[in-house]
C-alpha cells in the first residue's frame, strides 16, 4: 500500500506541474554519454569523470589508427569554459579545442598507431589528464 500511495502522490505532483507549465528537474544530474562526435568507426576506450560537470571521452578508430577526445557536459546550457586535449606522449604541443561551449568541446584527433598518448579535458576549473597511456 505504501508504494501505491507514493506513486499516486508523485503522479499528482507531476500532473499539477504539467498543468501549470512547470518543468521538474531530477535532483541529481545524469552522467554524460559519449555523443559520437568523433564520427563513425570510433569506439570509446576510456573516459575521465569531471565530477559534477561532465566526462572526457577517449575513442579510437582501428581502421585509421587515430585517437579522438571529446569533453561532454552533464547538463548542457549556458556557455562554460571547456577543453578537449590529446597529443603524442612526449610531445610539447597539445592538439586541443578550447573555449566557451554549451554542450561539448572537441573532437580533437591524433594519429597514434604504435605510440602512447597524453589526453584529458576540462570544464570550468575541474580537469583531469592522463599521460603516457594507451600505447599501441
Amino acid at each position: 500500500m505504501r508504494k501505491l500511495i507514493g506513486r499516486t502522490a508523485k503522479a499528482a505532483v507531476l500532473s499539477l506541474a504539467a498543468a501549470a507549465g512547470v518543468v521538474l528537474a531530477p535532483a541529481t544530474a545524469e552522467a554524460a554519454d559519449y555523443n559520437s562526435a568523433c564520427g563513425s568507426g570510433y569506439r570509446e576506450i576510456d573516459h575521465l569523470t569531471l565530477s559534477g560537470y561532465g566526462t572526457v571521452f577517449l575513442t579510437y578508430n582501428g581502421s585509421t589508427g587515430k585517437n579522438c577526445v571529446v569533453t561532454v557536459r552533464d547538463n548542457p546550457g549556458e556557455r562554460l569554459y571547456m577543453n578537449a586535449l590529446v597529443r603524442l606522449a612526449g610531445s610539447q604541443q597539445w592538439i586541443g579545442d578550447y573555449g566557451d561551449f554549451t554542450s561539448y568541446a572537441g573532437p580533437v584527433y591524433v594519429s597514434a598507431a604504435g605510440r602512447c598518448i597524453d589526453w584529458g579535458g576540462e570544464i570550468e576549473t575541474v580537469y583531469l589528464y592522463r599521460q603516457n597511456v594507451h600505447c599501441g
